[in-house]
C-alpha cells in the first residue's frame, strides 16, 4: 500500500437556507444571542468546519447502509466488522472506515490502512465576499425561535438563533488519497455522501428548515455527476 494519487474536489457550497453550526461560546451578552454561529477569530467572518462537513457525511453515509442496527448509534468501528453477517453490509462497513478512519479504535486495521479523506474548513468565496462587502450585506442575520402553548397560543421560551443568511457561498475543498487502484471506488461513495449532505442539511435545527446547501464543483465533468447521483437507486458499492 502507497501513495498513488490525490485527487480534489474543489467547488462552492451555496447556502439555500439560514446556516447554523454553533461556536460554542457560552458567555452569555446583553442583547446578544443565544447561540452565535462559529466564526474565524481574526476575521469574524462565519465559516464551516471541515469537521462538521466530515462528521455529517459519514453520518449520513452510516444511515443509508444499514449498519447502524450493529453500532446502536455509535460509529462504525473496527468492531463492527465482527458483527456483521452479510458479506455486503461488510463492504459497505470497510468502505466507511477506509473513507473515514477508525476514530481511534485499538482494533488492527492493517489491510484498511489509514484515513483518505480530508475536509478543509470552508471560508467564504472570495467573489461572493466583494460581492457582500459592495452590496453591504450582512454576514450574519438574528432568528427569532421559540415553542407555542397549544392551548393559550402564547410564546414559551424566545430565544434568539444567529444564522449565516440564504445565499451566502463558501468554497468547498476535499482531498483524497488513492493508496489502491480499488480507491477509486470508494471515491465514488465519498461522492455519493457529498451528495446524500446536500439532499438533508448541514449544522443545527435541521428540521426547522436550517442548514440546506447546494454544492457545485469546479470540474464540469463531476459537476454533471454528481448532479445525476441517486444514493437511492444503486450505490456505488
Amino acid at each position: 500500500m502507497r501513495l498513488l494519487n490525490i485527487k480534489k474536489l474543489e467547488g462552492t457550497i451555496t447556502l439555500k437556507s439560514g446556516l447554523h453550526i454553533g461556536s460554542g461560546n457560552m458567555e452569555m451578552h446583553i442583547g446578544g444571542t443565544d447561540s452565535p454561529v462559529i466564526k474565524h477569530p481574526h476575521t469574524l467572518e462565519p465559516y464551516i468546519p471541515g469537521s462538521s462537513l466530515k462528521g455529517k457525511v459519514r453520518s449520513l453515509l452510516e444511515m443509508e447502509s444499514g449498519l447502524m442496527i450493529y453500532t446502536e448509534g455509535d460509529v462504525v468501528k473496527g468492531a463492527t466488522l465482527e458483527k456483521v453477517t452479510s458479506e455486503k453490509l461488510k463492504l459497505k462497513a470497510e468502505a466507511i472506515l477506509k473513507i473515514f478512519g477508525s476514530s481511534g479504535d485499538t482494533k488492527d486495521e492493517t489491510d484498511l490502512g489509514p484515513t483518505r479523506v480530508s475536509f478543509a474548513d470552508c471560508y467564504l468565496d472570495d467573489n461572493w465576499r466583494e460581492k457582500a462587502k459592495t452590496n453591504r450585506w450582512l454576514l450574519t442575520e438574528e432568528k427569532s425561535e421559540n415553542s407555542i402553548n397549544r392551548i393559550k397560543g402564547t410564546a414559551i421560551s424566545p430565544r434568539f438563533i444567529e444564522r449565516v443568511p440564504e445565499g451566502t457561498v463558501f468554497k468547498l475543498l476535499v482531498t483524497f488519497k488513492i493508496l489502491q487502484e480499488s480507491d477509486e471506488k470508494l471515491f465514488n461513495e465519498l461522492l455519493m455522501g457529498l451528495k446524500l449532505l446536500e439532499m438533508d442539511a448541514i449544522g443545527g435545527n435541521s428540521s426547522r428548515g436550517y442548514g440546506r446547501i447546494v454544492i457545485s464543483y469546479k470540474d464540469e465533468t463531476t459537476n454533471t455527476k454528481f448532479k445525476a447521483l441517486n444514493p437511492f437507486q444503486g450505490g456505488s458499492l
